[in-house]
Order: C-alpha cells, then sequence, then structure tokens
C-alpha cells in the first residue's frame, strides 16, 4: 500500500546518550523522507554529543565516544536539518514520548525554536499497542514476516517502522490512509508539553500533572504562586517544559490584569 500523503512526512529513529530529554543528547540520527509522489530518500547522520557516552548506552546501540569524535555537532548542523524537515510532518516508533521530545529539545539547544505545532506526528508503536500490544521486532516479525536485523541502529528501526506502518494500512480496515487520523490515532495522551509534566484536563484548561499542585490549571498557579513558575525555570526540566510554561505564566500575568 502506497501511503497517501499531501506533503512529504520523514520517519525517523535517534540513537542517544540515554534518555532523559533535559539532560541527554542525540549521537546517531536516521531519516526517511517520503514524498507525497512516493519518492523516497534516506539520510543516515552520526552527531557529536559533547559529553560522553554512558557505556550502558553504548552497549544497546553499538557507537562510543570514538565513532562520534571527529564527528559535527548538533549545533553545526541544526539549520541544514531545520531546512530539511520544514514543512514534513514526522513519524517513528515512540517517537511521540522519546524521539520528537529530544529532537525539540536539542533544536531549543542551537537556538532554534522549531515551530511543531501545525506538524502531524505519526507514533507507529501506539497504533501498534492500540491494535496487538508488542514490541518493534515482534511489529516486524507480526506484520512484515520478517526478522529485524541490525535492531537498534537508527536506519534498521526506521525503516522497519516505515515498513511497519505500511503492513497495518494494509491489514486494518479501521485505520483510514489519511496522515491527521493516523496522528491522531497515534496520540496516547493529551500532553501539553512532551514529557507530560502538563496535560489538558477534559475542558482543554492547562493543568499539572505531576507534584503539589497536581490537577490544578497551570494559570492559576502561576497567578497564586508565582515562586512555582521559578522553582520550574531553576528546576531540571526540559527547555521545551520550560517554553510552555513561560507562555501560560504570561497567558496568566495578563488576565490578571485585565480583571
Amino acid at each position: 500500500m502506497k501511503l497517501k500523503l499531501n506533503r512529504p512526512i520523514i520517519f525517523f529513529d535517534l540513537e542517544t546518550t540515554g534518555v532523559d530529554p533535559a539532560k541527554d543528547r542525540i549521537i546517531e540520527i536516521c531519516m526517511v523522507k517520503v514524498f507525497p509522489d512516493g519518492n523516497e530518500e534516506c539520510k543516515t547522520r552520526r552527531i557529536n554529543p559533547g559529553i560522553p557516552i554512558p557505556y550502558e548506552s553504548s552497549q544497546i546501540h553499538g557507537i562510543y565516544d570514538d565513532d562520534v569524535k571527529d564527528c559535527p555537532t548538533f549545533k553545526s548542523i541544526s539549520k541544514s536539518l531545520q531546512q530539511y524537515i520544514e514543512g514534513s510532518d514526522l513519524g517513528g516508533y515512540n517517537s511521540n514520548k522519546f524521539d520528537i521530545p529530544i529532537l525539540v529539545e536539542e533544536f531549543l539547544r542551537a537556538g532554534i525554536d522549531l515551530d511543531i505545532k501545525k506538524r502531524k506526528f505519526i507514533d507507529v508503536q501506539n497504533i501498534f499497542h492500540k491494535m496487538e500490544q508488542r514490541t518493534l521486532v515482534a511489529a516486524y516479525k507480526f506484520y512484515c514476516q520478517k526478522d529485524l536485523e541490525n535492531a537498534h541502529s537508527a536506519e534498521a528501526d526506521t525503516r522497519a517502522t516505515y515498513e511497519v506502518l505500511l503492513a497495518q494500512l494494509d491489514r486494518y480496515e479501521d485505520l483510514e490512509n489519511d496522515i491527521e487520523f493516523l496522528a491522531e490515532f497515534s496520540t496516547k495522551t493529551s500532553n501539553v508539553d512532551f514529557t507530560g509534566r502538563i496535560i489538558y484536563d477534559k475542558n482543554k484548561n492547562e493543568v499539572f500533572n505531576f507534584g503539589k499542585h497536581k490537577g490544578k490549571k497551570v494559570c492559576d498557579v502561576f497567578r497564586d504562586e508565582p515562586s512555582y513558575y521559578s522553582w520550574m525555570m531553576n528546576g531540571d526540566f526540559p527547555l521545551y517544559t520550560k517554553k510552555i510554561i513561560t507562555a501560560l505564566r504570561l497567558r496568566a500575568l495578563d488576565n490578571k490584569e485585565n480583571k
């Protein structure tokens, strides 16, 4: 089955120093760009993270400090990468929870505020879990009848993810071959920020999803307890989360002044 597209979509996978968007860095990125006419192009790039790669992480993806010591930093390629993904939707496996938050965080560190509001995100893992409840290796075997060789290499995982989505569209009549539908279907939560520290409630209000103010409206907390905003800004939260709470704090101040 051919994926129906109105604009390009980039399926991508990251190998990183760890799993914390606030601290960890990208060391390899692979992107398979699929165009509306069905043409594809693949780009894979290793990146010097600027910090040591933990041995435990290297044991998983097979990339060590010596492998990336002469590679470019993310900042040095950030502008060309931004241009490459401009105007494209994004897809991946567990990408809504892991790859996209880390990618956005890297762009923010490089001084680039990546516009993501108009993009659609397809998370093939979420589709898989809603349908079958398995892992990528099992998904590839289940849907494509193939063994996933070189698992945990960015390119192998990226290509497998794309193939799994196409097989899912063939298998499930309920899945529409439409990017907007797939993006909504593969979204598991109503997060405002990527880490789920702030979520939407049933009335579409932004509320805290952690700590002593869990369940309370963010704007109300920042209006009544300004020090909580300062605590978060000085805390170990991802830059994207800090960007979100800054916008909400400004809204709270505007609402207070208008009362």
